[in-house]
């Protein structure tokens, strides 16, 4: 491996943006497998001319103690595979808060690690409507379409999330309250000066220990990515941001003609019934759910009484027989925790979670574990009794710990589907699991029609 180090290893803070960067690495033309599991050498032999590994982590929905307690181990990792680059990926809304994703604190691991003193952040991903200027965020609505664009603590949806409400757009401030170490920004007008400008100016601030990179369109990420691979010629870049990263990065070694193929991907076809999982209480995702329902797919509310740990045997195999009903009758199945973010079941799951003794900030983090768990526990007992070919997931941090309860060891891309939510193939010991094509995609992605493009294997604009 130090002969031929990877490219690159990334670690996803959570399943969602963990496949968005798979995808965009994949596209690029660079063999890449995520991983659900640590790795270890004799893994990536399963997969000759791999050139990048994924970690599929938890990070995001994470207090900073736990995140020590997973993010050492998971950095130690990647750092034995001897890549050229290292990328901790967030996601293109940059969220995260003090006592919950604190990305401060994976930085504060990350440059111990690496033994790195400036950490560079790149959060602009103009592929999904993401955009950084003179250090502020701006989001389109969604992922795909003509959405309006947004500073993002006026984002309609951002500015509202249930567990890190966007309430500052200047990132380096939002930074400055997860960590004590020292941000500085190269801006817009010395990206636009070039590679060379950028390099100076990276040199005069050197005594900064994290330092974020504007960006607005493909240029500027290319030459994002030209500066990080110049810098990994001396030894392993640690970098953080957003899947713009991969891109950045696939822009300067193709130009670099270090890469230089592309992956030609059959067109899925359709896969009914489709099977929906959303954990997702995102206006986008509930629209999405509103829409199929009104095109023929079948509902089934998780109702929030499975926060009771007495209720969830019993729950689980209740909604589980319903969803195996509605699958051998062809029917196309959603089981959603909620739809939209005026659905009652929130209060309620809120509700009970403090009167069990949590704070407000302790309860947004467990209502993802709980319902994530629960989820894939009722995903395993449908596919012990119906034959199931393609499963969405919506929701970054409850699909998390779905993923876990089915037992996959490793994600290959199959086909893009949506910027940033591929298509996969599930590598799992399980012979229910193994084989299956899942589809995760975060609150954010997609339009009203998204779940019937999936259905039908169609790719998103």
């Amino acid at each position: 491996m130090k002969e031929h180090p990877l490219l690159l290893a990334y670690y996803g803070d959570d399943f969602t943006g963990s496949t968005d960067a798979l995808e965009f690495l994949t596209l690029a033309g660079i063999k890449t497998v995520l991983f659900l599991r640590h790795p270890l050498h004799k893994d990536l032999e399963l997969f000759p001319g791999i050139q990048a590994i994924g970690l599929a982590g938890k990070s995001r929905s994470m207090s900073p103690l736990e995140m020590e307690g997973e993010l050492y181990p998971a950095f130690e990792t990647l750092k034995d595979f001897f890549p050229e680059q290292v990328h901790y990926k967030v996601c293109s809304t940059f969220d995260s808060a003090p006592h919950v994703g604190n990305i401060g604190k994976a930085i504060e691991i990350g440059s111990e690690v690496f033994n790195q003193k400036t950490t560079l952040i790149s959060p602009a991903a103009p592929h999904l409507g993401r955009y950084c200027a003179f250090g502020n965020l701006f989001a389109r609505m969604g992922t795909t379409g003509n959405g309006e664009i947004h500073r993002i603590d006026r984002h309609p949806s951002m500015s509202k999330h249930p567990v890190t409400p966007s309430d500052e757009a200047d990132l380096r401030l939002h930074l400055a309250k997860q960590t004590s170490k020292t941000i500085d920004l190269i801006n817009l007008n010395t990206i636009e000066a070039g590679t060379a400008a950028i390099l100076d100016e990276i040199k005069a601030k050197e005594e900064k220990e994290i330092l974020f990179f504007d960006g607005l369109n493909q240029g500027h990420l290319k030459t994002i990515g030209e500066v990080f691979h110049h810098l990994a010629k001396e030894k392993t870049v640690f970098s953080v941001g957003s899947s713009g990263v991969e891109m950045a990065l696939g822009l300067a070694w193709k130009d670099e003609k270090i890469i230089n193929k592309q992956f030609e991907f059959q067109h899925p076809g359709e896969a009914a019934p489709l099977l929906v999982i959303s954990g997702s209480c995102s206006p986008v995702t509930g629209s999405q759910i509103e829409y199929a329902l009104t095109n023929g797919f079948e509902g089934i509310a998780l109702e929030s009484k499975v926060m009771h740990h007495d209720h969830q045997e019993q729950s689980i195999a209740d909604v589980a027989a319903a969803i195996i009903a509605k699958l051998k009758e062809g029917q196309n199945t959603i089981l959603h925790t909620s739809i939209g973010t005026n659905d009652p079941r929130i209060a309620e799951t809120e509700d009970y979670l403090k009167h069990s003794g949590l704070n407000h900030k302790e309860i947004q983090k467990q209502s993802s574990k709980i319902y994530g768990r629960v989820l894939g526990q009722i995903i395993k007992e449908v596919l012990k009794s119906v034959k199931v070919q393609r499963i969405l997931f919506a929701g970054g941090d409850t699909s998390s710990y779905a993923a876990s309860e089915l037992g996959i060891f490793a994600l290959e891309m199959i086909a893009p589907l949506a910027p940033g939510a591929p298509l996969c193939k599930a590598i799992s010991e399980d012979e229910h699991v193994n084989g299956l094509e899942l589809n995760f995609k975060g609150g954010q992605v997609g339009a009203p029609d998204y779940f019937i493009k999936v259905l039908k294997g169609e790719k998103l604009s």
